[in-house]
Order: C-alpha cells, then sequence, then structure tokens
C-alpha cells in the first residue's frame, strides 16, 4: 500500500502554479485559506476540485493549528457535520492523518512548512511539505503494544495511497496521503 509514487493513477500531478488558487509568489501568513471555486453552497455533485493551503513555517502549535484548518475545510466541502456514521468516521480519518503528517515532521524533519489539502467528489490529498531529508516509512514490524512508531503505520492503514515527493535541488520533501471521500 506504501508508494513512492507521487500521484495516484491517471492524476497528472499538482496544478502549475497559480492555478489553483494561490497567486504565484504568495508567501501568505497562516490564516490565509484560498479556494480554486466556490464555495460549498453549491450541490457536492456542482463542485470541482476544492484546494486550500496553510503556511505553517514559524508557527508555533502546528498540529491543532492543522487540524482547526482542515476541519474548517471539512466543514466548507460538506463533510460535516457528519450525516451518519461513515461520513463521521471517514472525517475523523482525515482529521487523524493530518495529525500523523504534521506529527511527523515536527519530529523528524524540523517541523512542517505547509499543509495543502485538495479534494474532489472521490479523493480527498493531504500535502505536508518540510524540509527533512529523511524517509518516512511505517515501522516493521508493527508492534501495538510499543509506545511511539505508530504515524506512518495509521497513516498507510487509513489512506487509499500516500508517498513522498522529493523537491529538486532541495532537502525538502512532500509527504502526501489520499483519503477516500464519504458516499
Amino acid at each position: 500500500m506504501s508508494t513512492t509514487r507521487p500521484y495516484s493513477p491517471g492524476d497528472g500531478g499538482p496544478e502549475p502554479s497559480g492555478a489553483s488558487g494561490m497567486p504565484e509568489g504568495d508567501a501568505a501568513a497562516s490564516e490565509t485559506a484560498l479556494s480554486a471555486v466556490a464555495p460549498s453552497e453549491a450541490a457536492p455533485e456542482a463542485r470541482g476540485r476544492q484546494v486550500r493551503r496553510l503556511r505553517l513555517d514559524g508557527e508555533s502549535g502546528v498540529v491543532p493549528l492543522a487540524r482547526d484548518f482542515t476541519r474548517q475545510a471539512l466543514y466548507e466541502w460538506g463533510w460535516l457535520p457528519a450525516s451518519g456514521a461513515e461520513q463521521r468516521a471517514a472525517a475523523e480519518d482525515v482529521l487523524l492523518v493530518v495529525s500523523e503528517l504534521v506529527t511527523n515532521a515536527c519530529l523528524h524533519a524540523d517541523g512542517p512548512d505547509e499543509l495543502f489539502l485538495s479534494c474532489d467528489r472521490k479523493v480527498i490529498r493531504l500535502e505536508v511539505t518540510d524540509r527533512g531529508a529523511g524517509q518516512p516509512a511505517p515501522r516493521t514490524p508493527h508492534q501495538a503494544g510499543r509506545p511511539g512508531g505508530h504515524g506512518m503505520f495509521i497513516v498507510q492503514r487509513l489512506s487509499l495511497d500516500w508517498g513522498v515527493v522529493r523537491a529538486p535541488d532541495d532537502s525538502g520533501k512532500t509527504v502526501w496521503a489520499e483519503l477516500a471521500a464519504p458516499a
């Protein structure tokens, strides 16, 4: 299930700079949350790809900040408030995976630089960018009773797919995960 493939099959990768609602060269503060499409007043079937970006570099309390930012996006995208147990579980899985990716960046990569969220009707993609050189991987064999070391195992179990994209000519990386949107 774990891969280093940067994008899902059929996904052409990130949109060109500026196409996702984030202006080129924008160094906006952490409160910036941009959408490439109209707000969630439109019916879910009418909405296209939704995008949110949060700068985390230099911020304190980044894990709860990232969770709150993601929770707000889930409200705007209609995942919350949940209409049933399946939708609630899907939203909780997204929040847990965001927490794990941001926590890993804090513990193993000198902190995260950015959280990027994108969602269409089928998949939500979570990306955490950092300056670390390490390669995230689930501990094998996984030992459930052992403290620590469960983050990437959780990401692997909850995600449709996940991977790492290395920045060319840079020590940084982007760790991404994709989860299914609730039915």
